[in-house]
């Protein structure tokens, strides 16, 4: 049986998510450009997703 390959991805916020490659990217959401497996997309967003608000109430926040 072949391993699903997922997407890591990001809306408009800067939420990160990740999402099945084989699936159409639902609305508001767009590739970063990282794929893998399950856990290391789910690592890749542990690294880059060090702020998690989203990025109206950063920038909303002084």
């Amino acid at each position: 049986m072949a391993e699903t390959r997922f997407l890591v991805v990001r809306n408009d916020e800067e939420q990160y998510s990740i999402w099945s490659a084989d699936r159409e990217l639902p609305a508001g959401w767009h590739e970063t450009g990282f794929a893998g497996d399950r856990e290391e997309c789910l690592a890749h967003i542990d690294t880059v997703w060090t702020d998690m608000r989203p990025r109206s109430v950063r920038e909303a926040t002084p």
